[in-house]
């Protein structure tokens, strides 16, 4: 069986919280059907990793390298043409091209699309005959709204245009799809609520953790990290909602901290960092890494990762990542929302800053209630997060067997790499 694989962004190495999830389903699908794979390059360090994307999937690849000053472009012209930036962020040709000769070649009957920016990309090659799944993964229409409410005029207008624009091309993805997927039974919920008839079969498809990766007995490198109590961040660090995340901990929380412990530091782990976040660097009790090797050594020699995230959809990664090193997590609501824990028992959520900064304060000045916090998180993590008993679904939904298990390359992940998954 060929299936056609569409992603935004090339599937490896999984070091972002959307190529955690786009390399896992990736490599479940290579391990049961041929796979061709079409997607974008957006960072020239992934150039490097084609040929072992070509020896996974078994089928033809067309890879598309893509410049942030010219997707900003498409992007502008698509605003002027009164298309969504999100329609129009990627450009047409080659991938549109190859779907088409791909699917002339090869006797495709199914299609997964990976985020609603895939979909313009298939819709000529829509048919009875071929078995369609959307993987949205988040509700991006409802992102766009955040950054909306968050963000003064003329900004607050054009992310609400996005976002009414964003939200009728998930609403056609979705009409013209035989199942779309969701990482939550929350984001299901409120996609259901807003594409009426076009939400026809919904379904959630939850992430998992490397448990053996991230975990606190896992072999890599110790590292000790300045300060005590030492407080971790993990995130890509150009992307906006970690930017602000980072920003309103440094100005409004860990000043809280500081009066209380004088000696607590900071720590932002994360590629790309912002200009906004290499300021932040500057200051006293703060370090900013840029991009790691490893992000694990900096998790397991923190006191309490912390996860103030004010815009969030679906499942953080970093909070799973964490609570899978057994750390104690304090987090916000809007992080928190996609994760099926019980705050106050598996990771504390809080909202304010003075409620954050107290509840950092408490971990500290008691490492048992921590202990026992971050002991409760990964057992969570290992009875709810599993990547193989999430992506058997797949197996349903495409008509898939494990027929080429053993054929398919393996590729061994032997660290957790980046330092950025969103």
């Amino acid at each position: 069986m060929d299936v056609l694989f569409l992603a935004h962004r090339i599937p490896y190495p999984p070091n972002k919280g959307d190529k955690i999830r786009s390399w896992h389903i990736l490599k479940h699908l290579a391990e049961r059907a041929r796979v061709h794979l079409g997607c974008f390059i957006d960072d020239p360090a992934d150039m490097q990793h084609q040929e072992t994307l070509r020896a996974v999937v078994g089928g033809e690849c067309c890879f598309v390298p893509i410049t942030p000053l010219s997707s900003r472009l498409r992007g502008l012209k698509g605003l002027l043409d009164g298309q969504s930036i999100t329609a129009s962020y990627y450009p047409r040709e080659p991938l549109a091209g190859w779907v088409s000769q791909v699917v002339a070649r090869h006797k495709v009957e199914r299609v997964f699309l990976y985020s609603s920016a895939m979909y313009p990309f298939a819709h000529r090659i829509l048919s009875p005959s071929r078995r369609v799944v959307m993987d949205f993964v988040d509700m991006d229409s409802d992102k766009w709204r955040q950054y909306a409410e968050s963000k003064r005029w003329p900004m607050s207008a054009l992310y609400r245009r996005e976002a009414v624009k964003v939200l009728g091309l998930e609403r056609e993805a979705a009409y013209r799809s035989d199942v779309s997927l969701f990482v939550t039974d929350a984001e299901v919920a409120s996609f259901k609520a807003v594409a009426g008839s076009a939400a026809h079969d919904v379904r959630a498809m939850f992430n998992g953790v490397d448990h053996e990766t991230f975990s606190p007995g896992a072999r890599f490198e110790p590292m000790t990290l300045p300060g005590k109590p030492n407080l971790v961040f993990t995130g890509a660090m150009d992307y906006w909602a970690n930017v602000d995340a980072v920003v309103w901990f440094a100005d409004e929380v860990l000043p809280k901290v500081c009066a209380a412990l004088p000696e607590t530091h900071f720590t932002i782990v994360g590629a790309r960092p912002s200009p906004e976040v290499q300021r932040l660097g500057r200051r006293p009790g703060i370090t900013v890494t840029g991009t790691v090797d490893d992000v694990r050594p900096y998790i397991a020699a923190a006191d309490v990762a912390v996860a103030p995230l004010r815009i969030a959809r679906g499942v953080q990664n970093k909070v799973l990542e964490a609570m899978a090193m057994a750390k104690a997590v304090v987090t916000t609501p809007a992080a928190a929302q996609g994760i099926a824990a019980t705050p106050g028992k598996e990771f504390l959520v809080e909202a304010g800053p003075q409620e954050m900064a107290d509840a950092v304060i408490g971990l500290a000045r008691d490492p048992g209630r921590a202990a026992a916090l971050g002991q409760a998180a990964r057992r969570l993590v290992l009875n709810r997060y599993d990547w193989g008993r999430s992506l058997s679904l797949l197996d349903d939904l495409l008509d898939l067997t494990p027929q080429r298990q053993g054929e398919s390359a393996v590729v061994p992940l032997s660290r957790a790499t980046g330092g950025d998954a969103a």
